[in-house]
Order: C-alpha cells, then structure tokens, then sequence
C-alpha cells in the first residue's frame, strides 16, 4: 500500500507496470488516472492545487487503509499531484489489485469518491476568462454517499 503527494510528473503507464509487476497472485487489477481537463466551452490553461503535503498524505493513507479492508485489496497505491499542472497533465491515479474484478473495481471507485470529497486539496483554475477556486459538486457528494 502506498501514497504518494507529489508536485513531480509521473508517467501512468510506467506507474502500472510497476504495480502489476509487484502484485503477483492477484486475479485483478484497476487503474484510473485522472487528468486535467480542458474543453471547448471551459478552457483551462493551468489547474493550481494546494495542499499540505504531510498532511493529504495522512489523510489518504487513512483512505486507502479503509478500502484495503473493506475491499480485502491486495495492494493499493494513490498518487496525487500538487502545485501549477497543465491541461492534460495526469493529476490523480489510483491502482488497486485482488483477486477478484469486482473488489478491485469497487476499491478504486472507493477511493475516487472520496477524494473528489474529502482529500485536503484546493482547486483553482485559470483560464482565458480568469481564475476562480473550484467548488464541491453535489454529484461528488452522493456518490461518496452510496458507501456509507
């Protein structure tokens, strides 16, 4: 199990290599990595995250501990990115291993939820029009909502 908060790129391909390579005898394995987005009718040029490092890590770590033993994970890692990232930048990914399809799929739906909800990280986008700070979404909240 691992995290990692990093203002560093990473390559996702060369991430899952290196997790599948280290999970043998799972009979699964998931891999979501998010990007920043950008789209004809919302450009961004840049997304800002700010964080406190020890402290996101120790929150997702409880994350992760949490969908580990719900999920009975084989392994799990969450890498998240920090600081100025450009559209289409990985920001976020999220690997989870088990021997079976459905646990490790719903462990990285897990994770995804909540930190879309509770990861300690402020978004601000800039764009042509400006900037503005990145609000909750409601749809983020009730689909963190179904785990409880």
């Amino acid at each position: 199990m691992s995290v990692r908060v990093t203002t560093d790129a990473f390559d996702p391909g060369a991430e899952t290599n290196a997790f599948l390579a280290a999970g043998k005898g799972a009979g699964a394995a998931v891999t979501f990595t998010g990007m920043v987005r950008s789209s004809p009718d919302a450009p961004i040029t840049t997304l800002s995250l700010e964080c406190y490092p020890e402290l996101a890590i120790n929150q997702l770590s409880a994350m992760l501990a949490t969908a580990t033993t719900r999920f009975d994970l084989l392994a799990a890692t969450i890498i998240h990115r920090y600081g100025v990232l450009r559209a289409g930048e990985p920001i976020v990914q999220v690997m989870t291993l088990s021997a079976h399809r459905r646990a490790a799929f719903q462990g990285a739906e897990f994770l995804m939820d909540y930190l879309k909800t509770d990861a300690p990280f402020w978004k601000q986008e800039s764009g042509p029009d400006g900037t503005r700070w990145v609000a909750a979404k409601g749809d983020d909240d009730a689909a963190k909502a179904r785990w409880d």
